[in-house]
């Protein structure tokens, strides 16, 4: 009998740890398969961030690093310039790489360092019990603006995806969702597109991803779907924000 479909190589066949219905694990399996795909399994080294992915290691079948809080983008540079064979990317959520890691992702981004960066941005801190992220909308409600972010007291959400944009030295930038199988088809398809830049030798590739969090946004996983297309993507708005990869020789 044809075999039809397996998991990923890269992919460990091992209990998860995140909530019910968490995008994590889809997240996880497209870079698995991009992994699998480009044949890059042996050669490539993944950098976990602090946050609910934390336990990244756990889950990848490639080599692992363990960062500290919002470093992950240090610790890939010193691993990426020391091995330039080999293939690194950082897997981040927004606590970690919008908030303490700010000045880690734009230095990276910056400098251009060849890496590809896995955003994962679902509006709120979820391991340490749902306070507001940096990418926290305006009036969404967290443990810590339990009456709704106010712009006038907490500021507005960072648009990462943008500001990294802007930064000469990053060579592709997009944002994309794992809301729906047409935008898990295209999400797949930007993963693949910054690993393969980093094999060019074009330099630094981030894709921030759309995510849901039912846990701490008090929802069910279908209505944290449905609050996700309502909310987040009219703020947060899908596409390429930046891609030079044909310029760069």
């Amino acid at each position: 009998m044809a075999i039809v479909y397996e998991n990923p190589k890269a992919l460990l066949d091992v209990p998860t740890h995140y909530c019910p219905g968490c995008t994590h694990g889809i997240i996880h399996k497209l870079v698995a398969e991009v992994i699998d795909e480009l044949g890059i399994l042996d050669k490539t080294i993944g950098v976990a961030p602090v946050g609910c992915s934390v336990l990244a290691y756990n889950y990848f079948a490639c080599d692992m690093f363990e960062a500290a809080h919002g470093r992950a983008p240090a610790c890939a540079t010193g691993i990426k310039r020391t091995n330039p064979d080999k293939v690194v990317f950082t897997y981040q959520g927004d606590g970690d790489l919008a908030a303490i890691g700010t000045a880690e992702i734009v230095h990276a981004a910056t400098r251009g360092e060849n890496l590809t960066g896995i955003f994962v941005n679902n509006c709120i801190y979820g391991m340490t019990g749902g306070q507001m992220a940096p990418t926290t909308l305006p009036g969404q409600v967290t443990e810590t603006t339990p009456y709704g972010r106010d712009p006038k007291i907490a500021g507005y959400p960072i648009r990462v995806s943008e500001m990294i944009s802007t930064l000469t030295g990053a060579c592709y930038v997009e944002r994309v969702s794992v809301d729906s199988v047409p935008n898990i088809i295209k999400a797949k398809k930007a993963i693949k597109k910054a690993f393969q830049n980093q094999l060019e030798g074009k330099g630094f590739s981030l894709v921030e991803v759309l995510s849901i969090c039912p846990t701490n946004w008090g929802l069910s996983p279908s209505e944290s779907m449905k609050w996700l297309k309502e909310n987040m993507i009219p703020y947060y708005p899908l596409g390429v924000k930046k891609d030079n990869t044909e310029e760069v020789k």
